[in-house]
């Protein structure tokens, strides 16, 4: 791993443990194993956002700040400084290009690889509205009941507290920007 990358379970553990919870108990409260929950800790497993989002609101906290617990903070990001998490089990990686404490917009760009995405279970978040635009390849998109196939250049806003998920329908990889308001990743 680079030094700017960090993977997910380091935050995590920071977090659940300045709360002064057990792995069970937030397990418990997040509809997740003790044991799967443990291997997320070790950055041997990785969940899908929507678990990823139970696990914050079981501590009490945004995804945002979960990440916030084991990355750089600044106004200015510079490229070689960008925030990364990856989802190995996702295939996906967010490159945060602006730093999400304190402000009101997030921005995040998305490397996904063909099948990658957020994962099967849709999931809605404290930010009021996100904007996606495809910059490479191709993204499915599901808000609500309604399917979207967004391509290059293509842009959609929508309500962040509406359930929603995405996948990469390939055959290439997807590179797509993710703008968020308020920050909550």
């Amino acid at each position: 791993m680079d030094d700017d990358q960090f993977l997910i379970g380091a935050g995590l553990r920071r977090a659940r443990r300045r709360a002064g919870l057990t792995l069970r108990e937030v397990a418990d409260e997040a509809g997740v194993t003790e044991s799967f929950l443990s291997q997320v800790e070790r950055d041997v497993a990785s969940p899908s956002i929507a678990t990823l989002r139970r696990v914050a609101v079981a501590l009490g906290l945004s995804i945002g700040e979960i990440l916030d617990q084991a990355g750089p903070h600044g106004q200015l990001v510079r490229a070689g400084d960008r925030r990364v998490v990856t989802y190995p089990g996702l295939d996906a990686r967010d490159e945060f290009l602006t730093d999400g404490t304190g402000a009101r917009l997030q921005v995040i760009l998305s490397v996904i690889e063909p099948g990658g995405g957020t994962g099967a279970e849709a999931y809605a978040h404290e930010s009021d509205e996100e904007c996606i635009l495809v910059l490479e390849g191709a993204l499915d998109l599901w808000v609500g009941e309604e399917t979207y196939r967004l391509d290059v250049g293509d842009a959609i806003r929508y309500s962040s507290r509406v359930p929603h998920r995405n996948q990469n329908p390939g055959p290439g990889q997807a590179r797509v920007l993710f703008i968020l308001t308020p920050p909550s990743f």
